[in-house]
């Protein structure tokens, strides 16, 4: 008998690999909750870059997050943020009246074309320096090419 209160090497390579496929199972949840947090925390840039390509209705912003970012933020989130987005005057809304269901479409203004540009900016900057791990194990800065 083994550690794992296994008899025979089947029962053991059956541990073996269940407990493989949780530990995988756990490193895809801990990749899941760093993509979300990482793309909560870019809600606004992600919002008025997808309104620098075209105007979208909340909804259509909703699915392009998912689609494109593979984590789901629902209305709860987006519309509140769209509409501090709006009172900052970085985005504009207009009812559109000529489909099935009235939909409110959000814009990008001047000044939302100025913060994306700013907020882009910045985030490249950052993007250029992380801290790596060198032979010795020490933590040193790193300048990247973005």
């Amino acid at each position: 008998m083994n550690t794992h209160g296994a008899i025979c090497p089947e029962k053991d390579l059956l541990y073996t690999c269940a407990t493989k496929i949780q530990g995988e199972a756990q490193k895809m949840n801990v990749n899941k909750n760093i993509q979300t947090k990482l793309t909560k925390g870019l809600l606004d840039l992600i919002n008025l870059q997808l309104l620098d390509n075209s105007p979208m209705h909340g909804y259509q912003i909703i699915t392009t997050i998912r689609k494109n970012f593979g984590v789901y933020f629902g209305p709860s989130t987006i519309y509140p943020l769209l509409t501090t987005m709006e009172k900052k005057a970085y985005i504009k809304s207009e009812w559109n009246m000529n489909s099935d269901r009235p939909k409110k479409i959000y814009k990008l203004t001047n000044g939302g074309k100025t913060a994306l540009d700013f907020t882009t900016c910045s985030l490249k900057t950052i993007c250029k320096t992380i801290v790596v791990d060198d032979a010795q194990g020490q933590n040193r800065m790193q300048h990247l090419t973005v």
